[in-house]
């Protein structure tokens, strides 16, 4: 099995309802999100898949949210936006590009700190 990924940033303010703590508060984030593809087969050139076109994807959906109030973000109104669910979001947003093909969405990372990161996964 070969597999791939490719990483990039956003920045976005948030806070988490219901939470107790510093959360709570209105905050932000740089956060890094690392997506990967998986699969057993290589194109002609001995890629799975060009690194660009993973980069550009995952480029298309972290605009939707960067420099953004997650919590006026649609999908982000009645769901607390965790990184456990930004990771769920990216996720579910590059698996739709990448259906179909030899190259299948492996995970998502999402770290809001350097230290501190969420990844998403389906079986």
């Amino acid at each position: 099995m070969h597999e791939i990924s490719v990483s990039m940033s956003f920045s976005a303010a948030h806070n988490l309802r219901g939470y107790r703590g510093k959360c709570e508060e209105l905050h932000g984030h740089n956060w890094k999100v690392e997506a990967a593809l998986k699969g057993r087969k290589l194109n002609a050139l001995g890629m799975l898949e060009d690194f660009s076109t993973l980069k550009g994807v995952l480029k298309e959906v972290l605009a939707l949210v960067d420099h953004t109030y997650l919590n006026d973000f649609e999908d982000f109104r009645k769901v607390n936006p965790t990184s456990e669910n930004i990771a769920s979001w990216v996720f579910k947003s590059l698996k739709e590009r990448f259906s179909g093909g030899d190259a299948a969405l492996s995970y998502v990372k999402v770290w809001e700190t350097e230290t501190n990161c969420a990844c998403y996964s389906e079986p």
